[in-house]
């Protein structure tokens, strides 16, 4: 089977990196989800975006309809199969289409040692971070089937998922096993043209880290300090990553975790 995509570097280069897909975004109303959003629609994808809170949600959106690009959005709990399959759903009866997905929405339990984590709190971080990407893979791999054929979705994990963490077990846990259902999915899928990767963002300036950060005081200006480049990354350097894996100068990568740490790993 022939996927070689249809569009040429050259003319994605002047419409945008995106241009002509429709993407949808979990975990869009804040942090790199937000970011996400803002900067697809700047490369020229509609986009929908998908999170628990209606009025992040309703503000990302007119940020992007001010700046000239197409937005919707749909709430939705990650948590909830039937919410995150009509999130799917309300972006292709808008659009028509889907070409690409980005699962960003996660969630966190309080961190401290892993025999000190509440047993309701482990299971919502399971519910959230690997049941709720799974439900949104497989509800995003159906709608690109009929509807584009081809296309690309990118997990994001963490770069908490590729060693221990003291403070983040559970949630370290669950980005792990989103590598291993990143990399069987590309296996599973890459032969009918649809990519899966993954991006492992470090220490991030995310409303998120710095709940984190209010808990154990310091936490980012340390893990900041651990990477070479000296510093936490922008919600949007992580997004250019994402960005790149969907589109289609990433037309043969599929199947892999790219780090977006600062050289945290190396």
């Amino acid at each position: 089977m022939d996927t070689t995509p249809n569009n040429s570097i050259s003319t994605s280069s002047s419409l945008g990196l995106l241009a002509g897909k429709v993407a949808f975004i979990t975990g869009a109303g804040r942090g790199i989800g937000a970011a996400a959003a803002r900067l697809f629609a700047k490369e020229g994808a509609r986009v929908l975006l998908a999170a628990r809170t209606e009025s992040q949600l309703k503000t990302v959106a007119e940020d992007i309809r001010a700046a000239g690009g197409v937005a919707e959005y749909a709430v939705c709990d990650l948590a909830d199969a039937a919410s995150v399959r009509a999130a799917v759903d309300r972006t292709v009866e808008l659009y028509g289409q889907l070409d690409i997905a980005f699962n960003n929405g996660a969630t966190l339990a309080s961190p401290g040692p892993m025999d000190q984590v509440e047993e309701a709190d482990f299971d919502h971080v399971y519910a959230v971070n690997l049941r709720g990407t799974w439900l949104a893979m497989v509800a995003e791999v159906a709608a690109i089937r009929a509807t584009s054929i081809t296309g690309a979705i990118v997990n994001n994990s963490s770069v908490g998922s590729l060693m221990g963490n003291a403070e983040l077990a559970p949630y370290g846990a669950m980005k792990r096993a989103v590598n291993s259902l990143t990399e069987s999915a590309a296996v599973t899928y890459g032969p009918e043209g649809i990519r899966v990767n993954a991006i492992a963002p470090g220490t991030t300036l995310t409303e998120m880290m710095y709940e984190w950060d209010d808990a154990s005081p310091g936490m980012i200006e340390r893990l900041a300090a651990q990477a070479p480049m000296r510093r936490a990354a922008h919600p949007d350097e992580v997004a250019q990553a994402a960005a790149w894996l969907l589109s289609d100068r990433s037309s043969y990568v599929t199947g892999t975790v790219l780090r977006v740490d600062g050289g945290l790993r190396a």
